[in-house]
């Protein structure tokens, strides 16, 4: 079955799962009033990761470099506040993990050394030479 219509599918399940059983647990009243606040905090800090992503970016782009780390940054953080504002309590822990710079890195690195991987293994070196030939010209 395919990855993401998988996850489509258990995330809500997972989600509502725990609702129930940390409600039952702390009460329903709390467990409303947790959700709201890690969507403002996370919302917030969001913002403020944010900004700070973009003033990095533009001192790169001061220097003459390509910000790269600071667009997929950028990307993460847009997608850790959508995380943040969805209510849940796994959700809502992988978009903190996605928005503290620290962490950021640790999954930005671990999937990076998972890509340079397999793209090592599917190139060829070689050389070519161009050849023109007048019988190769076609009018």
């Amino acid at each position: 079955m395919n990855p993401i219509l998988l996850s489509i599918l258990l995330i809500p399940v997972v989600e509502i799962y725990l609702l129930i059983k940390i409600g039952s647990q702390i009460g329903a009243i709390i467990t409303i009033f947790l959700i709201f606040m890690t969507a403002i905090i996370g919302i917030y800090y969001a913002k403020y990761e944010g900004l700070n992503t973009l003033k990095s970016g533009f001192t790169q782009l001061s220097k003459n470099e390509t910000p790269a780390y600071e667009v997929i940054s950028g990307a993460a953080i847009a997608f850790a506040a959508l995380l943040l504002i969805i209510p849940g309590f796994v959700t809502d822990t992988v978009g903190f993990l996605l928005i503290f710079p620290l962490s950021r890195k640790m999954i930005f690195n671990k999937f990076s050394k998972k890509f340079k991987n397999s793209k090592d293994k599917k190139f060829i070196d070689g050389e070519f030479e161009d050849i023109e030939d007048d019988n190769d010209r076609k009018i």
